[in-house]
């Protein structure tokens, strides 16, 4: 079977067209009240790239005269025309409406709080994806058109893979390979299959530039010589070196590592769509590649962390540090009820909710928008704070508060909102804990410390929806807001409480 691409014109413009949508969906995704839009942008733009795959580079059969002659059959030395190759098509789209099935079950069924190891697990396919190609380009270069056949005097011929191509496919094999390891490592960390705590090894960081430097040394040997050791062993190095550089990562950090691995696929699909000499995948890799390094970027700005110490791994825990985990004993701390709250509420000028991963647990959204309706009959001003990390993905409370339909005008950031918390009456926090952790502004030996929070202790009243007090946050570290003065603990799962709430307030 050979692969034979024609249309290269139309071709160029389709996946122009496809680009196009790429970046409108990104445009889109910025903000929750285009995000579905954005996401009609990347649909259209997606179908455009696959159809136009799949007409451009038809699966085409060479067929020969048969004749008979006297000795019997004979086929003819060359072939007199192409046909398309039916077996193959075939093969191209059950493969496709198998993973159609698949995408669309999983889509059905996924609960919204496990939307972040979800995308973990798609991270890691994409990843597994590069290698594979990267895998097949190497065994069979001169079906991707990425060789020259050499006819010796004395011997077989053998396929020279070009230069430039090599390094291709050995930079999208090892990125591939390190998304691949790497967001296996996160899934199981998001799922509860591994502990969310950092694993550190001794000298891991120069553990991991050894590794690093050797993969590259691999791959300038791989485009010099074309041996094939060259080739694996940088492929095993770099399936470790995905697992070093995860498993050092505390869970306080998974929304980072999420954008983080986002990038890593960006770029492997980039790196092998020259080898594939695919336009819309360069395209779309880089745009992944782009954005998700912007957004890595902007989340160590929310955390404080340095960009250069993600891409090190274990950039969030360091050893012997961090107030261990579980929560302080022997300190005083004042419990409410349902009726509490709402009076506390009912009562306030203005209430600031402060929603986190608990809420997403107990899938507390719907009737948390409940409640804001009957506050606002009453006449109180109710706006929403969103920590950058809050969750396990970057955007996953705004993912949530818009399956809601919380208005997007009463949904503030950080750095928009922290400000007004002095002055506001009531802190709702459902949910939250290590984002309003005041630990991170005042304890050099907390893993959060240095991590912009949200200040809910300078509001008068705080209300913190918790299960018990027995339990610390995804980072282990007790939260001190929980023994002051000004609040009040209201110990139940997050929607039944909320729920709770508003019966007292009608």
């Amino acid at each position: 079977m050979e692969h034979v691409t024609a249309g290269n014109s139309f071709a160029a413009l389709a996946y122009l067209v496809a680009g196009v949508c790429f970046i409108l969906a990104l445009r889109g995704l910025s903000s929750p009240a285009t995000s579905q839009q954005g996401n009609r942008f990347g649909m259209i733009g997606m179908a455009i790239a696959v159809v136009t795959t799949l007409v451009t580079h038809v699966p085409l059969q060479a067929v020969g005269l048969v004749l008979e002659g006297p000795q019997g059959t004979v086929a003819a030395t060359g072939p007199l025309f192409e046909r398309i190759d039916l077996i193959a098509v075939l093969e191209i789209l059950a493969a496709i409406g198998v993973g159609a099935v698949i995408g669309i079950t999983i889509a059905r069924r996924i609960a919204m709080t496990a939307m972040p190891q979800l995308v973990a697990a798609f991270h890691s396919l994409v990843g597994l994806a590069a290698v594979l190609v990267a895998v097949a380009a190497y065994l069979n270069p001169m079906a991707f058109g990425i060789a020259q056949m050499v006819i010796p005097m004395i011997g077989d011929p053998f396929a020279v893979i070009n230069p430039v191509s090599k390094v291709e496919m050995g930079l999208g094999a090892a990125i591939g390979a390190i998304t691949f390891s790497g967001s296996v490592i996160a899934f199981l960390k998001l799922n509860g299959n591994m502990s969310g705590k950092p694993i550190l090894l001794p000298g891991r960081h120069a553990i991991n530039l050894a590794v690093l430097a050797t993969i590259l040394l691999l791959v300038a040997q791989f485009a010099h010589s074309q041996d094939a050791w060259p080739f694996w062993t940088l492929l095993v190095l770099s399936f470790v070196i995905g697992f070093l550089l995860i498993v050092p990562i505390g869970g306080a950090d998974m929304p980072v590592v999420v954008s983080m691995l986002n990038s890593y696929s960006g770029w492997a699909a980039a790196a092998m769509g020259f080898t594939l000499h695919n336009t819309a995948m360069i395209i779309t890799g880089a745009l992944v590649g782009s954005s998700g390094a912007i957004l890595s970027y902007i989340m160590c700005r929310a955390m404080n962390r340095s960009f250069l110490s993600v891409i090190a791994g274990g950039f969030g825990a360091e050893a012997g540090g961090g107030s261990g985990g579980e929560a302080k004993e022997q300190r005083p701390w004042k419990r409410g009820s349902a009726d509490d709250a709402a009076f506390l509420m009912q009562q306030a000028e203005q209430v600031i909710i402060v929603p986190g991963y608990g809420m997403a647990v107990a899938q507390a959204q719907h009737v948390l928008r409940e409640m804001t309706d009957k506050l606002k009959e009453h006449g109180v001003r109710v706006k929403f704070a969103i920590h950058p990390v809050a969750g396990r993905m970057p955007g996953h409370m705004n993912v949530l508060l818009a399956e809601a339909n919380v208005p997007y005008d009463e949904v503030f950031e950080l750095e928009d909102i922290n400000s007004e918390f002095a002055q506001t009456d009531v802190a709702f926090v459902i949910g939250a804990n290590d984002v309003t952790n005041p630990a991170a502004k005042t304890d050099k030996s907390s893993p959060i410390y240095g991590m912009p929070v949200l200040d809910v202790e300078k509001a008068k009243t705080v209300l913190f929806v918790k299960r018990s007090m027995g339990g610390v946050g995804y980072a282990g570290v007790d939260n001190d807001v929980f023994y002051m003065d000004n609040t009040m603990m209201l110990l139940a799962d997050a929607k039944k409480m909320v729920e709770e709430i508003v019966k007292a307030l009608d």
